[in-house]
């Protein structure tokens, strides 16, 4: 049985009542404040499942706002490794360094514990259709899981989205459409939600608040799964790549629940890995809502926002953690590194996790023989194009080996 409790807004504790959930708070967006709703538990007397009792991240279903008798929809999600990484940890100074490499989920990103549960929900529900904004990993997972579930799956996009994301999610047989901005999406899919009935597996609104609240507790089950991996126990830090800050707020959830229940103390630090740093400058200016900054296109472009979220705020503010923002360079040269030194080809927006610890490494943030994880949220194949234009080219050569020892000193800097 869940122990679902209810429904209330992060920023005010207003209950959500008969308001869309889907919209954020009236209350704060009357004082000018976007903030989701999020799921509320009673945890007095709960404990932790035992071993294979559901299907992949549905192990957690107590955890989940999922009636009793909803079937899940599940592909083999979860139960993703926790590696240790002895050699780039020592370059980066951490000497206790992990990653959660949530590459090995179905559709190869963490988005699908977050679809798994609220398209779960939407089946159960009896909702025509899912829809959803999406630069590639939530739309791919949305429209893997909604084929799972035999739901109809609409995806708005924008044009600069790599033709491999619109690839995939068309695969998993989404109706793909693309929009010419980023705005744009938000407003086609708000009529669909409102005039149609679809529920919204992402978020819609301006400005942004995060997405679907139901959806985000199954981020809580990566918390969960980490505890475990390190033998009942919790790291120091744990870094998320952070644009809408699902992922960073959901983990941080999960690990409030095992303080709540008393198998921790305290949570870990929690870290916003950014591009534009806007987590990093509200909470630097001491400002309490969320500021906007400058933005761009960034190799990084499912976490490419001029603006945080409240959730995310809320995460990095109760857990007394830090916000980190990583350039295009420093990203591309952590994704080779990571990939050269440990074997693990993540995604550009994937790796910023890594920089945000390495910065707060060589700031003394991290203190020796601290633990911290590092959230690789998605593979690198998604987007293998971007990497191509920073390795140099694939030599041509005859069977020889003075064209061979050529080949290696003039592409590789390598003499044999």
């Amino acid at each position: 049985m869940s122990y679902f409790k209810g429904v209330k807004c992060i920023r005010c504790g207003r209950p959500l009542g008969d308001d869309p959930f889907y919209e954020g708070c009236p209350a704060c967006k009357a004082e000018g404040v976007g903030v989701n709703f999020t799921t509320t538990y009673d945890l007095t007397g709960a404990k932790l499942p035992g071993q294979n009792v559901q299907p992949g991240l549905f192990r957690w279903r107590e955890f989940y706002p999922l009636p009793d008798d909803a079937v899940p929809v599940s592909i083999g999600e979860g139960n993703t490794p926790l590696l240790k990484l002895e050699r780039l940890g020592e370059k980066l100074g951490i000497e206790n360094l992990y990653v959660k490499d949530e590459s090995r989920n179905p559709t190869m990103s963490y988005k699908d514990r977050l679809c798994s549960v609220i398209i779960t929900k939407a089946r159960h529900d009896g909702v025509p259709a899912v829809t959803m904004a999406s630069t590639g990993n939530h739309g791919a997972a949305a429209a893997a899981y909604a084929a799972a579930a035999g739901m109809p799956c609409v995806i708005f996009t924008i044009p600069q989205v790599p033709d491999t994301m619109k690839t995939l999610m068309q695969a998993y047989g989404a109706k793909v459409i693309v929009t010419p901005t980023s705005l744009d999406r938000w407003t086609i899919m708000g009529q669909c939600v409102r005039e149609l009935g679809w529920m919204p597996v992402s978020g819609f609104m301006s400005p942004a608040i995060g997405s679907n609240c139901y959806g985000i507790d199954g981020y809580k089950s990566i918390a969960f799964e980490i505890y475990e991996q390190l033998g009942n126990a919790a790291p120091d830090f744990i870094s998320v790549p952070a644009c809408y800050s699902d992922g960073l707020y959901g983990t941080y959830k999960g690990m409030a629940d095992l303080v709540e229940m008393g198998y921790l103390e305290k949570v870990p630090q929690f870290v916003g890995a950014e591009v534009f740093g806007s987590l990093e400058q509200t909470i630097a200016a001491g400002e309490e809502n969320p500021k906007v900054v400058p933005s761009d296109w960034s190799i990084s472009f499912s976490i490419a926002n001029g603006q945080c979220t409240w959730q995310g705020l809320e995460a990095v503010r109760k857990s007394g953690g830090y916000a980190r923002s990583s350039n295009d360079k420093e990203t591309m040269d952590m994704q080779l590194l990571l990939a050269s030194t440990e074997g693990i080809y993540a995604e550009a927006s994937s790796v910023t996790s890594l920089v945000a610890l390495a910065k707060l490494a060589k700031e003394g943030k991290i203190a020796p023989g601290q633990k911290a994880v590092a959230v690789l949220t998605s593979t690198g194949l998604k987007d293998p194009a971007t990497t191509r234009e920073h390795l140099p080219a694939v030599p041509t050569i005859n069977p020889t080996m003075d064209e061979l020892r050529a080949a290696l000193k003039d592409s590789y800097g390598v003499t044999i």
